[in-house]
């Protein structure tokens, strides 16, 4: 559910505080826990490290980003991968065409040298 119109955006005070010195070519990543924070147009150009339960993502702030949250950009749950017996057969014959595509550059390097 969005915000009230009548209360404007939630934009943290501690993150502002942070921003007010810094010019965006500094580059220095600006760390924050506070994902619930709106980005704002005074972020434009900002890398923040948005923290993800375990460590901080690096996010730079981009025109696009505005009116989203920090929290949107730096995931929480990271996806492993579906197992099974067809994800082994998956995976084994990528290794394989990857072996050949190796095994085809470097015969055709060699005979490039003969």
């Amino acid at each position: 559910m969005s915000r009230s119109l009548k209360k404007g955006p939630y934009v943290d005070e501690r993150v502002m505080k942070k921003i007010e010195g810094k010019s965006p070519a500094d580059r220095v990543v600006i760390k924050t826990w506070s994902r619930a924070c709106t980005i704002t147009p005074e972020m434009l150009g900002f890398t923040f490290g948005v923290h993800n339960g375990k460590d901080f993502i690096s996010v730079l702030v981009t025109e696009e980003m505005v009116g989203h949250r920090l929290g949107e950009f730096s995931p929480t749950r990271k996806f492993v991968r579906h197992g099974g017996k067809m994800q082994k057969d998956l995976e084994a014959a990528a290794k394989q065409r990857e072996l050949d595509a190796a095994k085809a550059a470097k015969a055709s390097s060699a005979a490039k040298k003969k």
